[in-house]
């Protein structure tokens, strides 16, 4: 069944398994989703729980009234309830009634605020929840959804765990990150581990006293030190291990994967030890990540002190993303296709894809009308995650690979307009075939302002 939940959805089981065992249960029972449920709500679910005045505080006063639980932590994996079991059921079946191919957030929230069965209900009432109310808005919400799923970009096959390990092989091509690595390495070697975790780059990170990373960490209060303190009281690395082990512990796979991704994104060519820290925010869990929330560091901040002097270069293909996301939320979209890129490039200008495109008379009015009437406008909710589908992700692998073949350290624009001639299928040349344009011209376009 969890083959069809969205990350959003399976975080949300995820959360109220380890809420049980905080509570000390034996069982993972449904009030602990309504809490997982409050917990991961975003956008319109958190305006539903906030209209109310419902805090995590007064749910969990509402559990402790309807259960004996003892406050205590369990280690081993909890079982669910046989209510919790026909939730996870119901929201199945209302996600194939809804013609939804996926389970969203919203359908673990409809069934468990349906359920006659189990305390939430009671609970929710009791907290002066409008059940009626609340389950009208979020069918319509779900009802939209299908509609606001559909990219012509985003029903293709996801990237292989295979070929995610690969790219990690790419990470530590920068003298920096492969500092990084050799320093952990050495560390790994001094321990009783013998599979790299995110607490191993992290502290590796933190020993280069004088690059800029480590300057704002410390403005954080994080430094190697109090770093390496809160590490020697880790008596557990239960947290590292939530998946599949390979070279590294799951989690630190995840977050190289995330770094790797990270430095695409911000323009890169190269991993630096700056997308490492962003992926291991981005990864939200681990040994390192733990610290850093026993230290308080908010991770928003966080981030955002990293990526502001990235920004401040202004390399061509962040602003290109960027762009491109913008022009993904004015068509009230949260997916970002080929044809949000084209759009970027065109945005953005100043670097030789967009003159390219300029000289070839393409302008950003032109292309907007041709995208809005390839793909309409979504009914998207602002604040949700933009994604990149998988031929887009393909364009900036693609990109990467050229801004690296050309020795470059950043990714430019007239990498993203190459790499898209790559998709012949995609709607960015789709978009550009109606707009009078073909890959020949871009191609002979480039190298003319290369000088090749």
């Amino acid at each position: 069944m969890f083959e069809k939940f969205t990350e959003k959805a399976i975080n949300v089981v995820s959360t109220s398994q380890n809420i049980a065992k905080e509570f000390g249960a034996i069982k993972v029972s449904p009030e602990f989703l309504l809490l997982a449920l409050f917990d991961e709500a975003k956008g319109i679910s958190l305006k539903i729980f906030k209209s109310y005045d419902i805090t995590r505080e007064k749910i969990m006063d509402e559990i402790r009234k309807h259960s004996d639980y003892t406050s205590g932590q369990i280690s081993t994996a909890l079982p669910f309830d046989n209510e919790y079991k026909e939730i996870l059921k119901k929201s199945l079946d209302l996600a194939n009634k809804s013609g939804n191919p996926t389970i969203l957030y919203e359908h673990l929230f409809l069934s468990v605020i349906s359920d006659k069965k189990s305390d939430n209900v009671k609970i929710l009432e009791d907290l002066g929840f409008d059940i009626y109310k609340s389950k009208s808005l979020l069918e319509k919400l779900v009802q939209k959804k299908i509609k606001r799923l559909y990219h012509p970009e985003i029903d293709e096959n996801r990237e292989t765990v295979q070929n995610r390990a690969q790219a990690t092989d790419n990470i530590f091509d920068s003298e920096e990150s492969a500092k990084v690595f050799e320093r952990a390495v050495s560390k790994l070697s001094t321990s009783n581990y013998e599979i790299l975790g995110t607490e191993q780059i992290l502290s590796s990170i933190l020993k280069d006293e004088n690059s800029e990373l480590t300057k704002i960490f410390a403005q954080y209060g994080v430094t190697s030190d109090n770093f390496e303190e809160k590490l020697a009281n880790i008596r557990s690395r239960q947290s590292e291990y939530e998946g599949r082990q390979i070279i590294f512990t799951p989690n630190a796979f995840t977050t190289m994967n995330l770094a790797l991704q990270t430095a695409k994104e911000l323009g890169s060519s190269v991993v630096l030890p700056e997308h490492i820290v962003l992926g291991l925010l981005k990864t939200k869990r681990g040994v390192a990540y733990d610290i850093l929330k026993e230290l308080k560091i908010p991770d928003n901040d966080l981030a955002h002190s990293i990526i502001k002097p990235i920004e401040k270069q202004m390399p061509e293909t962040l602003t290109i993303l960027r762009l491109a996301k913008e022009e993904a939320r004015r068509l009230g979209r949260n997916i970002v296709g080929t044809e949000m890129f084209l759009l970027g490039i065109i945005g953005e200008m100043t670097g030789i894809g967009g003159q390219v495109l300029t000289e070839l008379e393409i302008n950003i009015k032109d292309a907007r009308n041709v995208v809005e009437n390839m793909i309409g406008f979504g009914n998207e909710y602002y604040d949700r995650e933009i994604i990149f589908t998988e031929r887009a992700k393909r364009v900036l692998e693609t990109a990467w690979k050229l801004a690296k073949k050309d020795n470059k350290t950043k990714i430019e624009s007239a990498h993203m307009l190459l790499a898209l001639t790559t998709e012949p299928n995609s709607l960015a040349m789709k978009a550009l075939e109606q707009l009078g344009v073909d890959a020949f011209e871009i191609k002979e376009g480039i190298k003319k302002f290369q000088g090749a």
